[in-house]
């Protein structure tokens, strides 16, 4: 009598789970502070000989950063620790004041890299300190971006994480003190929400700017994870952990998805994904990290792309640099004795992408 032939039986580890969809999360990836930071950075290692310095990271994006050590960067946190004459970038976080006196210091090529929107807090940090308030600061302790604005105005500053951090404030700080209430730009929506309400029921005459200190590309990418997460069997956010506004990502997606990862890196993701599976990326996020993700989930009915909102700002490269550029191109036209046509050098600047720039194998235009 023959024996039956049976199937193998497979272990639930090597059951293939498949992706059936992906769906893209769109405004996602750099925005235009990460952008003119990148290719800013990418500026200085073209026009100076290795090594450039840069104070911090330039932005929080692990493979960003070793990209750009690669290519002759080295990060600092103390700006003292470089050489005198060198050429230094401040990073897009902002820096506190004395940081920059002292980057100036010492022949030093200084180019301040700062997202104009976290300079437009640092201004309002010191024109209302100068005005005499106390300045109530939301953001998260530690933070490069909270420790540089705070700097501005450290006598008026007082750190706000949580609402008992406001009721604190209001046992501490005398009634006939005027009181402002600012923001770290890349706050979660919900952090800074309630915080707010809870503010203004606590002190009825407190000042706050005319336009919310939450950068637009951060609330954008939280509007289309909001969009896309409960359609969603599991959330990829790609970004690194000390990344403010990827974590903020993640959390928001945690409210309407089970299952939120986030990743540096195609190898992070797990290959237990099954379903529809969401991705979007933080603002400091090159965007062919999201594609060779989608390679690798490989959905068997393709990606489908979850749009809230266009975004077209553009930040020109900071006014040291184009200075530093004009400069360049005007010595190097003299040098091959031909007439320069008065083309600046960043007149591409805009159609140029910082995330093709940073493509492994990419040479800069």
């Amino acid at each position: 009598m023959k024996a039956r032939a049976t199937a193998p039986r497979l272990g639930p580890s090597l059951i293939a789970m498949r992706v059936e969809k992906v769906l893209l999360a769109e405004p996602r990836g750099f925005c235009a502070g990460v952008e003119m930071a990148i290719k800013a950075l990418d500026w200085m290692v073209r026009i100076f000989d290795p090594p450039v310095y840069c104070y911090h990271e330039i932005v929080h994006n692990r493979i960003v950063v070793e990209e750009f050590e690669r290519r002759g960067v080295i990060f600092v946190d103390d700006v003292t620790s470089v050489p005198d004459g060198a050429a230094l970038m401040l990073s897009a976080h902002g820096s506190a004041p004395e940081v920059e006196a002292a980057a100036s210091r010492g022949g030093r090529v200084v180019v301040n890299a700062c997202c104009p929107l976290v300079t437009k807090v640092h201004h309002e940090m010191k024109v209302r300190a100068r005005k005499g308030y106390t300045i109530l600061y939301v953001g998260h302790g530690g933070h490069e971006e909270a420790a540089g604005t705070m700097a501005v105005a450290p006598s008026a500053a007082r750190l706000v994480e949580h609402e008992s951090d406001l009721a604190a404030a209001a046992a501490e700080i005398p009634s006939d003190t005027p009181l402002a209430l600012l923001a770290q730009t890349t706050l979660a929506h919900e952090e800074w929400a309630g915080i707010v309400d809870s503010a203004r029921e606590l002190f009825p005459d407190l000042w706050m700017p005319n336009r919310s200190d939450l950068c637009y590309a951060t609330t954008n990418r939280q509007a289309a994870v909001r969009a896309l997460a409960p359609r969603c069997d599991a959330v990829i956010v790609v970004g690194s952990a000390n990344s403010s506004n990827t974590v903020a990502l993640a959390t928001v997606a945690s409210g309407t998805c089970a299952r939120v990862l986030r990743v540096n890196s195609p190898e992070q993701v797990p290959d237990d994904l099954a379903g529809v599976v969401g991705v979007t990326a933080g603002a400091s996020a090159p965007d062919w990290l999201v594609e060779e993700i989608v390679k690798r989930l490989d959905p068997e009915q393709g990606s489908e792309t979850i749009h809230v909102t266009d975004e077209d700002e553009y930040f020109p490269p900071p006014p040291e640099l184009r200075d530093l550029l004009r400069v360049a191109a005007e010595a190097l036209s003299l040098s091959f004795g031909v007439s320069a046509d008065g083309t600046a050098p960043t007149s591409r600047d805009r159609t140029v992408s910082a995330a093709e720039i940073l493509r492994p194998g990419a040479c800069a235009p």
